[in-house]
């Protein structure tokens, strides 16, 4: 409580949670990441799977036409000559001995007929309707697939959760180097005046040469730390812009009032069991544990529940392409199909989803563990930033009235120049330290956040 009371008296501003810059950028980043796009891709193909399952549910229908032209082929003979010649000389015979005067029918001696097994100048044309009455896959089907939903759903929500934080880090370290930018140049600025001064002196004969060389020669060392600074503070920039899916040299707005809003911290217990309860993880998870409950589901129907269709024809069938009343026709069958044995296939399904069940669990119990660890150790490096500030505070405090006092001395020539380049980068390390230790505070925090998920 000490610590965070001194950080809010010295920092007295706006908590970077309620940073209208930081919060434009996220939400520009939220909408323009190409990795959430691709991920909220993922989402919208999961729900046309689904509509596509509860497409199984309603009937299927369909026109289909065929027209068959054949030649040659199998053939099959009917003896209709060897049945009926007989019979038709008997009558023959019959009615020439009992001639009636006006009548003289005579049955005359048929061939033998032949017919091909390929029909020709054939043709089908029919609307066929295929109704599903009870099918097991297509309900567990269908209900699997609402889970997966849910978990493609929680995925998206993980990546969403973890590119806040990253936007959020990625700003602090972007100010972070910038800040350190204006530190080195104030220091570049001091010493510029430094080595003016020695100068003259030299020209005096109050100082010899050695010390403008000296003073030189840190003027030379800060100009490469501020090209490393440069150098850095680009490369936060081209990182930021890259997750807000921008130019790598746009410009980013910095906020000069953004500090630690950290006011109170619940416990440790209270943060990770709200951690357990909204980290999406455990909700990815969740949700494909009740996949794996339906695929269970499935597998034990499978080894009793019968398949059951309804198949309807209604169209027209004959010689000649043409649609007349005799060539009409309408057919209905229902399909049912149980499978008795399958060399023990179904029973191994079943217990492979038995233990996908218990992975899922096991998996489940140990990300709470880890989500709790993460909370702690979240928890811990933000109070050790907090300190770590403070005391970072405390040193560039004195560290200034140091080189006040020195500078005077040596002014009036009562100091060395070691003793003031010495005091100038304590002072230096001091003002860099202290804004490191600012900005790490505030990454702990966002961290923390992060932690116990604040989407």
């Amino acid at each position: 409580k000490i610590f965070i009371t001194l950080i809010f008296s010295i920092l007295s501003v706006a908590s970077f949670g309620q940073s209208t810059v930081l919060e434009q950028y996220i939400a520009e980043g939220l909408k323009s990441n190409l990795q959430l796009q691709r991920e909220q891709l993922n989402v919208v193909q999961s729900l046309s799977s689904l509509a596509q399952s509860k497409s199984y549910f309603l009937p299927q229908v369909s026109v289909g036409s065929a027209y068959t032209l054949a030649a040659g082929g199998r053939k099959i003979t009917i003896p209709v000559g060897d049945l009926m010649n007989p019979v038709y000389s008997s009558i023959n015979y019959l009615t020439a001995t009992n001639a009636i005067v006006g009548d003289e029918t005579s049955f005359p001696q048929i061939e033998n007929s032949t017919t091909t097994f390929l029909p020709n100048n054939f043709h089908e044309t029919k609307l066929r309707i295929i109704q599903p009455l009870f099918n097991s896959d297509i309900y567990y089907g269908y209900k699997a697939q609402k889970e997966l939903i849910t978990v493609q759903q929680a995925q998206k929500n993980v990546y969403e959760n973890e590119l806040r934080y990253s936007i959020t880090a990625s700003y602090m370290q972007y100010l972070q180097t910038g800040e350190a930018i204006s530190i080195l140049e104030s220091t570049r600025q001091f010493l510029v005046e430094l080595v003016a001064l020695n100068r003259k002196l030299v020209s005096n004969d109050k100082i010899t040469r050695d010390a403008l060389l000296t003073s030189e020669y840190e003027l030379a060392k800060v100009d490469q730390q501020l090209s490393e600074a440069e150098k850095n503070n680009l490369t936060a920039q081209a990182y930021f812009n890259f997750l807000l899916n921008r130019d790598w040299d746009a410009t980013i707005l910095k906020d000069s009032v953004l500090v630690s809003g950290v006011v109170d911290i619940q416990t440790i217990e209270t943060l990770a069991g709200q951690a357990v309860a909204n980290r999406q993880e455990i909700k990815q998870l969740e949700g494909a544990r009740r996949a794996s409950t339906v695929a269970l589901d499935m597998a034990q129907a499978n080894q009793f529940l019968p398949k059951l269709s309804a198949v309807a024809d209604v169209g027209y069938q004959g010689f000649e392409y043409k649609f007349s009343s005799d060539q009409q026709f309408a057919l209905m069958q229902f399909n049912l199909t149980w499978d008795l044995f399958r060399g023990m296939e179904r029973k191994a399904k079943t217990r492979q989803a038995e233990v996908d069940q218990q992975i899922l669990d096991n998996r489940i119990n140990q990300t709470k563990k880890l989500i709790e660890l993460e909370v702690v150790q979240a928890h811990q490096e933000l109070r050790a930033s907090e300190k770590a500030f403070v005391a970072a505070q405390s040193g560039i405090r004195s560290a200034e009235r140091a080189l006040q006092i020195v500078n005077a001395r040596y002014r009036e020539g009562q100091a060395l120049l070691i003793e003031l380049l010495d005091a100038q980068n304590k002072l230096t390390l001091a003002q860099l330290n202290q804004s490191v230790t600012r900005y790490e505070l505030l990454r702990k925090e966002a961290a923390l956040q992060k932690a116990v998920a604040g989407i």
